[in-house]
């Protein structure tokens, strides 16, 4: 049995990735199972625990291997198994010839079956592709948030400041149109950035077992003191601070009064221009001063959690 004996007792079957070269990873946890996908080569250099992005389960990598690639390895395994059966009982084969007048012929055929297939899988494409900005691993997930497989470091401060980008290339743009495009695009990045601070916020909220909206910022703060005993905009100055409940309250216009200014908005906003009845007025300026505000906070509400880190 030498073609078997040499096959030994361990087996390594290398992954294929995908066209993008990502392989699949899947969270063990049952209660979470949750796929994602990592691109090797990226990320740290050194073995490291996997982290699951959804749960924040860490375990080693071999612990993460989808059903498909097992089954997969599987697969490969039974074949080279039986290829080398097949072999070492083709070896045992002989055919001795009668002799003498009355001699009796003894033959061993061995006639092959076919080998098991080897069965295919593929990769499932997945909503979001992020870089981690700590150790630059490139992962691909469900959804927008989630801790990066190799560092475990969150990703929500870097999805923020990724729309936020977004939304100054939506003010640059807005320059180079005419007045009726340009006024679109800017009230779009206004909402843009209270849509990415919001999910931002209940993404860190939630994290801690609470669920607190954003897109009130006056109420959230309020409430992140309430429940966490910090000040997310402690450093703000009183005019900041008046910047960006005014932008807030715009973008409440827009989303959800076509923009017309009505008597809750003249209350909170303290905006000296309003005039209840008629259409908010949203400059470029006012939006560039709210994206740097934002990031402002952003960063002192993701110290003010301690970074969030996987659960143990």
């Amino acid at each position: 049995m030498s073609h078997v004996e040499r096959l030994g007792n361990q087996f390594s079957i290398p992954l294929e990735p995908d066209e993008d070269g990502y392989i699949g990873r899947e969270c063990p946890v049952d209660s979470c199972l949750g796929y994602f996908k990592i691109k090797p080569g990226t990320g740290l250099k050194d073995p490291a625990p996997c982290h699951c992005p959804y749960c924040g389960h860490t375990a080693e990598h071999d612990k993460f291997f989808t059903p498909a690639q097992l089954e997969y390895a599987q697969s490969v395994v039974f074949r080279q198994v039986a290829d080398a059966f097949q072999k070492d009982l083709k070896s045992l084969e002989f055919d001795h010839k009668p002799k003498g007048g009355f001699g009796i012929g003894i033959s061993l055929k061995v006639k092959n079956s076919p080998l098991p297939p080897v069965r295919s899988y593929q990769e499932k494409q997945l909503e979001t592709k992020v870089v981690c900005d700590k150790c630059t691993l490139h992962f691909a997930i469900y959804g927008v948030f989630g801790w990066c497989p190799d560092c475990g470091a969150h990703n929500s401060l870097h999805i923020l400041i990724k729309n936020l980008e977004l939304a100054r290339k939506e003010l640059t743009l807005a320059e180079t149109l005419d007045t009726d495009l340009s006024e679109h695009l800017i009230g779009d990045a206004l909402e843009n950035i209270v849509s990415a601070f919001d999910g931002f916020g209940r993404e860190l909220c939630s994290q801690k077992g609470s669920d607190i909206r954003f897109q009130n910022i006056t109420a959230a703060r309020r409430r992140v003191q309430e429940t966490f005993s910090f000040d997310f905009a402690a450093d703000l100055d009183a005019d900041s601070w008046a910047i960006i409940v005014r932008a807030f309250e715009k973008r409440h216009l827009l989303a959800h009064k076509m923009g017309v200014v009505d008597e809750d908005y003249v209350r909170k906003a303290a905006d000296p221009d309003a005039v209840a009845g008629r259409r908010v007025r949203v400059s470029s300026d006012e939006v560039a001063q709210a994206i740097g505000i934002v990031e402002s906070l952003g960063q002192k509400l993701f110290t003010g959690f301690s970074a969030p880190t996987p659960p143990s």
